[in-house]
């Protein structure tokens, strides 16, 4: 599939749209990282685009106490796929994970 040719404009506009959502993104980690966001407020979020598109396995590993091979190995638990995002998780796979984590 072939990349659609843009405008200078729509380059830039579109550059500027990615950038602002790293940097939502890069705030909701820190948010999580500090405890003032618990899993079950992300899960809640799901519909915003910032969170809904966040890997499951960038999330996990936003929490205290989790890094890669952590969050590698609850999410084999919990069966999740490695390349699930936030806004695709089944209502099974919610329910484990706010099992899990309460109101962390």
């Amino acid at each position: 599939m072939a990349l659609p040719k843009l405008t200078d404009k729509q380059r830039k506009e579109a550059l500027e749209k990615a950038a602002k959502v790293r940097k939502e993104r890069a705030e909701l980690r820190e948010g999580i990282k500090a405890g003032k966001i618990t899993v079950a407020e992300v899960l809640a979020k799901s519909d915003d685009p910032v969170v809904g598109r966040m890997k499951v396995s960038m999330f996990l590993e936003s929490l205290p106490g989790f890094g890669k091979a952590k969050t590698d190995k609850l999410m084999k638990e919990l069966d999740i796929s490695p390349s699930r995002r936030i806004k695709g998780l089944g209502t099974a796979q919610r329910e484990k994970l706010l099992e899990r984590f309460g109101d962390k």
